[in-house]
Parts: structure tokens; sequence; C-alpha cells
């Protein structure tokens, strides 16, 4: 992340948890953020240290947080009372990184309406944790997934500020802050990285303007992975539809059914309505003058709910082809399911000679 160059990346495990991805990305030497035990197991068995995981899930199970004091891992976020006294109990060595909620309204996932504690409520749970002898070394939050309002960033470094100078007038020595992640990493999202990562400088600059007392940390998962990874569809069976148009005449159309879907690769997609539309490209050339119908592309389960594209305008296709759909590194096989006995699907990956 060149452009913050200030900013450690800790990379969102459950974005795109796939070896690979992993123990590329380990090999750089890029921290991680984990979500949960089995995450952890996973990123350590890779050698990763323990002092380069935070654990940044606010509510965690207790056998979970047993399992990160087993295994030293100590950085973890917490946003409630409810989490200190666990962490009192079963990880009284962690040290702790105070969750604060954003204005993420503009963003496609809006984290803040389950997780985040408002600034006026952090004085009280920095005394609270105070009085349980639980180490708080920072402030973390984050805007959302697909944040688009590059302003909920300035007041989100604001804001943390303000909980920073809480922490010290309260005796802790707050030296970290996470500034979270969903950035994108597909090209044509707006706005670019680049203008969220000059923000982002600016305002740390401000508030945050000496390089030693703070170490600064982001979350990163689309950015690295998002355009890494193409998914190749494969058309199973084709329909052809004649359907009656205002104007009464009949308007020929053709539904596709491919073999993934919503329920495996792109279940993202469907739970997020936000999101940019599906744009598929096609596995083969068509002549540019080819007449295009409108088209719906399927999944294979036996819901209909399972469906990818809506009236798409597409040549006629036939059973055999192929339709590709780019960016889909993020969130697609870390969430498919074997729903209606499908499997996951195959990855294959390629690395050119430009990229060694």
């Amino acid at each position: 992340m060149k452009e913050l160059p200030r900013v450690k990346p800790f990379y969102a495990v459950k974005c795109n948890s796939t070896n690979e991805v992993l123990q590329m990305l380990a090999t750089l030497g890029t921290g991680f953020d984990c979500a949960s035990m089995g995450e952890i197991d996973m990123v350590l068995r890779m050698g990763v240290p323990a002092a380069d995981i935070v654990y940044a899930n606010p509510c965690k199970q207790v056998s979970h947080i047993k399992y990160a004091a087993a295994h030293g891992v100590c950085k973890m976020t917490f946003d409630c009372e409810a989490e200190l006294f666990k962490i009192a109990a079963f990880h009284p060595k962690a040290e702790m990184i105070l969750r604060i909620a954003t204005d993420d309204r503009d963003a496609w996932c809006a984290l803040s309406s389950k997780y985040g504690a408002l600034v006026e409520q952090c004085e009280d749970l920095l005394k609270t944790a105070k009085n349980l002898n639980i180490q708080v070394i920072g402030v973390s939050f984050h805007t959302g997934s697909g944040c688009k309002n590059t302003h909920s960033f300035c007041k989100a470094i604001e804001d943390a500020r303000k909980v920073f100078e809480i922490g010290k007038k309260l005796g802790y020595q707050m030296r970290l802050l996470d500034i979270g992640g969903g950035f994108s990493g597909n090209s044509e999202f707006r706005p670019t990285f680049e203008e969220f990562a000059d923000v982002i400088r600016q305002s740390l600059n401000q508030y945050f303007p000496n390089n030693k007392e703070v170490e600064i940390i982001s979350e990163p998962g689309r950015y690295y992975v998002e355009s890494a990874f193409t998914v190749a569809l494969n058309i199973i069976t084709k329909k052809e539809v004649y359907e009656k148009g205002a104007d009464g005449n009949s308007r020929r159309k053709f539904s596709y059914i491919l073999n993934d879907g919503v329920y495996g690769t792109f279940l993202d997609f469907y739970l997020v309505k936000e999101k940019q539309k599906l744009k598929p490209l096609l596995g083969k050339d068509f002549a540019t003058e080819q007449e295009l119908f409108p088209s719906n592309l399927w999944g294979p389960t036996c819901t209909n709910v399972d469906k990818l594209v809506n009236e798409f305008y597409l040549p006629e296709l036939e059973t055999g082809d192929w339709v590709i759909f780019p960016n889909m590194g993020a969130y697609s096989i870390s969430m498919s399911t074997t729903f209606n006995g499908f499997p996951q699907p195959k990855v294959y990956f390629v690395l050119s000679k430009g990229d060694e």
C-alpha cells in the first residue's frame, strides 16, 4: 500500500482465505486481521508470529478467547462492557483496542449498525477497563465495506484522536490506531483508492502527526484480492423464451442456467444489494453486428432466487459456452456453500512471467 506509507496492512482473512493468498501475503510480511479461532489457527499454521495478528472481532466466544490467550495472540478489539468482563476472566494479558462507531451510511455494508461504541460511551468503557486492570493500547474503526464517502475517514480519524486523549487522561499508553478496511480493488470503483488514500494521509498528518508516537495499521481485504480472481462459468442449459411486450408483439429472450450461482461464488452479490451490478464477459468472440437479446443468467440450484443477471443484453449463446466475471476475488470463495449438493468451485492459480 505505497499510497499509505505510514500504515501497515493486516489482511482481512475473511475476504479470501485460500492457502495460496495467505501464504503469499505472509511471505511479504503482511499482518493478519482474524475474526475467529479458525482464522487464527489457519494463519499461525503458516508460521505467522502471534504479534502479527489482530483478533479484530469485538464480540468473541469464550473458547476463542481462551485459544488466543494460549497461543499468544494479544491484540484484540472490543466495543462493550460485556467483552471486557470476558477478557478480564480469560485473557488478562490482552492488549485491547477500542472500536468506535463511524458514519458508514454510504457503504455497501454498514458495519456500525452492529459494531462500535459511540465516542460519548468511550470514557465509561475505558474506566471499566481500568477497574478490571485491562490494558487498552488504542482505537479502531471501520467505515464499512465499499465505503463511498471519503469524509467518513476524516471524521473517524478525528473521533479516534478524541478517544486517544480520553485514554491518555486515564493513564493508558495509547499507541495503536487501526483505520479498518473496505477499500475496493476494482479500478472502476469510485472514489478510487488513491482518492481515499489522499484524504487519509491528510487526516493522519493532522490528528496523528508524530510518526513515532502511534503505530497505524489497516485491515484491507478487497484491495488485495478483488481484481486477482476471475470466475468462469459454463452454460449447462439454454432456454428460449417468448413473451409479449407492451406493444402486444412477442419478444424473444433467453434464460441460461450456469454451473455456479448465488449459493456459491456469488452469495455476496445477492446479500449486498447495493453492490455494483454484475457485468458478464463472454468466453468467445462475436461479430460486432451480432443481434443482442435480453438474457437472464441463473445459478444451478432449484430456487428462484438463484439469479445472477436479469435482462442483460447478450448475443445468442449455446450450451457449453463460457461466461466470464472479473473482479471476483473478494467474499466469493470464502462465502460459497454446497447447497443442493453442488461443490465449491475449483480454483486454478496462474502466475504470469511478468509477475515473477
